[in-house]
């Protein structure tokens, strides 16, 4: 197949998008408006035998402080046909297009899975003393072709951080919690959830602890949530006005693409989250919850009817985002495993984000600058 790529209108970006069984969120047209601070292209790839369009990708555009240079950044896309023999006849056009654009460095993240482990084999590793990591284990399901991609990837010069995810700010998950939901029952899915989760949501109902959606007019009480739990779990909180915009944006774009839920007892709210939807893929992108109520469990309340929620559009995979992958207890980030793990899905391994400097000398100065940061 011989392909052109060339820039598309948002129209023809989205109507692609909503061919598809799922793409990532950030493969929206809707997301450049998210990320309001980086210029935005659509890009198509074209099959020239049938003019039909076969691939899609968003670009963020980033400038270099005081020249008119940037970094060109595929969150989580393009979304191409990444098992193609002649992927670089799919990359290759890409690359030139970025460099014609002024970028001198180009960022992308293959949406492809090369591993996944089942929640009795991560919990088996937990138990082990000489396991450390996901890596260590096992996996249950192993995808070949992901390692043909990455090999490509390499011969054709493209770079991957140390850590599989080094490199400028934004990076995404490499390691991600799922939970499947394609050609299961809801009871099967409750049924794989481990005693402690049951127990909980058992708990909340009994409380008497309400899961409710919320509205625009919501979001300055999820802030409120959302920095609770910034102070408690140490990191840098959002600003309001941009889960404003993800909102306005998201949803003027697809009236479903964003939700948001309270869990709250008495008439008060005690957790919160925002879930997004793309085809069949649900994700819980951002949660917050209140230093008190925590025995009526409003967390595990809430993520059950989101669940139940994402099992009712009709999704094949509830997607509970980033973990790290260290089962060691004492690592700061192991709470975050041990309580996806507990909803009885996956963990899976995604192929990681890949560099291309156009030009070494910048893309090196960017690297260091980053690091300094």
């Amino acid at each position: 197949m011989s392909l052109t790529l060339r820039t598309i209108s948002r129209e023809q970006h989205l109507a692609y998008i909503q061919s598809l069984p799922s793409a990532s969120h950030m493969q929206v047209p809707a997301w450049a408006d998210v990320k309001a601070e980086w210029r935005s292209e659509s890009l198509g790839w074209f099959d020239d035998r049938t003019g039909e369009m076969v691939g899609a990708g968003l670009v963020l555009y980033r400038q270099l402080p005081k020249i008119k240079r940037y970094l060109a950044y595929l969150p989580e896309g393009p979304v191409i046909n990444w098992f193609a023999p002649n992927l670089q006849e799919w990359i290759e056009p890409m690359l030139a297009h970025l460099k014609q654009q002024g970028a001198f460095s180009v960022k992308m993240g293959p949406p492809v899975i090369i591993r996944r482990w089942e929640a009795p084999t991560i919990k088996r590793g937990i138990q082990d003393q000489d396991v450390k990591r996901l890596r260590d284990l096992e996996a249950d399901f192993i995808e070949p072709r992901a390692f043909e991609v990455a090999d490509k990837l390499r011969r054709m010069g493209w770079q991957q951080g140390e850590d599989g995810g080094a490199g400028f700010g934004d990076v995404q998950p490499r390691y991600v919690y799922q939970v499947p939901l394609a050609n299961r029952s809801l009871e099967e899915v409750h049924k794989n959830f481990n005693q402690l989760w049951r127990r909980n949501i058992k708990k909340a109902e009994k409380a008497g602890v309400e899961v409710v959606q919320g509205g625009y007019e919501d979001l300055a009480e999820w802030q409120r949530l959302y920095e609770i739990t910034a102070v408690r779990d140490h990191f840098r909180p959002r600003p309001l006005s941009y889960f404003q915009r993800m909102w306005t944006a998201l949803n003027t774009e697809d009236p479903n693409r964003m939700r948001l839920y309270f869990a709250r007892h008495n008439g008060v709210n005690l957790s919160a989250a925002t879930m997004l939807i793309v085809g069949g893929h649900v994700w819980y992108s951002y949660g917050a919850s209140d230093n008190i109520g925590r025995e009526v469990r409003p967390s595990n309340a809430m993520q059950w009817r989101m669940l139940r929620d994402a099992y009712a559009l009709g999704a094949t995979v509830y997607d509970l985002r980033g973990i790290s992958d260290s089962l060691d207890e004492t690592d700061h980030l192991f709470g975050l495993i041990q309580f996806k793990v507990g909803t009885g899905g996956q963990a899976a391994e995604y192929l990681g984000e890949w560099d291309f400097p156009l030009n070494k000398l910048l893309h090196k100065a960017l690297d260091m600058y980053m690091s300094r940061r």
